[in-house]
């Protein structure tokens, strides 16, 4: 069953330190538990439905901080639990492990305390994560209690959404103008060391209230009335003063809706009528785009004053190195004439003689004896001298 809601904006908190589901019940009924978005914002856990809602439905103030410990259980489902102690009262939490529940007492023992919580195990990335978180919790409280500071652009930050730095007449013109968004908000004082809140509603007429609201020298602030209401912070203002009129005040929040796509008035080209068009889509040619870029290696194009200063580093780089010796250079090996490779020559060519049919068989056997070398036969010779007019000598 979904809790009832008030009427306080997530945007009105102060920063959020640590934020998750939480199963919460009371001792008295410990069976009955409720899945919550729990968010510790300054010093109190706020608790919203689901966790995209923008109104919280409950609040635990820690400066009524006693103990945070762990509760002991025999059912799985349920061991990761811890309980908060307040003045107030005791709340249980069952986290969604033990991991988570942990986190959840650091964080709350923390702030509360503004402490790391030596007694927990803890990361060293955790420790530091806290140490962080108490010095942002520090400098809150800080703000809060000189408001003359509040003018600065640093405690714009963890003010309500409700706080306009404008005076008196321009509030009352500012809540004129934007009447269908709200009709109250919460403005810096003349005087410079207190705030003051400025209402408009509807009568007979159009009716402006103002009221201030001072700080308190321990801590916190209060409204100053014939009444006066003490608030922790001037977050706690603006929720006391919508929950007591049952929301008929509303913090003044200028903050627009966003549209979630594109269009264009333009005319018809065939009746001329001007309409609201939708644009394309852009996401198809930027996705084109990037990859085209990716495809292409895009190399930087270094300057002549870049190339310098990477030329004088190298330089220095250089001269740094210590001078090795030289090794000795390596003995050349000789090298071996190649050798011409030449065509190979041709085998001699033997002449064979065949003697002729009249020669004498004595010839015959002198020419094929192969002891005796070549002669020309008798009757050649006697030719050859016929030819050449010789005459034999005739031996007497």
């Amino acid at each position: 069953m979904m809790a009832n809601r008030t009427w306080r904006k997530r945007n009105q908190l102060p920063h959020c330190y640590h934020e998750g589901y939480l199963e919460k019940s009371t001792p008295d009924d410990d069976e009955t538990s409720q899945k919550l978005w729990a968010c510790l914002c300054g010093n109190s856990l706020f608790f919203f439905n689901e966790k995209r809602d923008t109104d919280y439905i409950e609040k635990l103030d820690l400066t009524g901080f006693v103990s945070v410990k762990n509760i002991s259980s025999d059912h799985f489902s349920k061991a990761a639990r811890f309980s908060l102690q307040l003045k107030s009262g005791t709340t249980n939490f069952t986290a969604s492990n033990s991991e988570s529940r942990e986190l959840w007492k650091a964080f709350i023992q923390s702030i509360a305390q503004l402490s790391v919580p030596p007694s927990l195990t803890l990361l060293p990335g955790q420790i530091h994560m806290l140490n962080e978180v108490i010095e942002q919790e520090e400098e809150r409280l800080k703000n809060l209690q000189s408001p003359s500071a509040g003018q600065n652009t640093s405690v714009h930050a963890d003010m309500p959404a409700c706080y306009y730095p404008i005076s008196r007449l321009e509030a009352s013109l500012l809540l004129e103008r934007e009447a269908a968004r709200g009709n109250m908000l919460l403005r810096p004082s003349r005087d410079g060391a207190s705030y003051a809140i400025t209402t408009r509603q509807e009568l007979d007429r159009a009716l402006y209230k103002h009221y201030r609201v001072t700080p308190r020298p321990e801590g916190g602030f209060v409204i100053d009335v014939n009444n006066p209401v003490h608030c922790d912070s001037l977050h706690d203002v603006i929720t006391h003063l919508v929950e007591q009129t049952n929301g008929v005040l509303v913090p003044l929040i200028i903050e627009g809706s966003y549209e979630r796509n594109f269009s264009f008035i333009a005319s018809d080209a065939e009746s001329g009528e001007r309409t609201e068009k939708p644009l394309p889509n852009p996401q198809r040619a930027l996705r084109q785009d990037v990859r085209t870029m990716s495809s292409q290696k895009l190399e930087p194009t270094l300057t002549e004053e870049e190339r310098v200063y990477m030329n004088d580093d190298l330089i220095v780089m250089q001269q740094k190195k210590p001078d090795l010796p030289t090794p000795p250079p390596r003995p050349k090996k000789e090298e071996t004439p190649k050798k011409i490779l030449m065509p190979p020559l041709p085998a001699p060519r033997r002449a064979s003689y065949i003697a002729p049919s009249s020669a004498s068989p004595a010839s015959a056997e002198l020419n094929t004896s192969p002891d005796c070398p070549k002669q020309l036969p008798s009757a050649a010779i006697s030719e050859l001298k016929l030819k050449l007019n010789l005459r034999p000598v005739i031996q007497k």
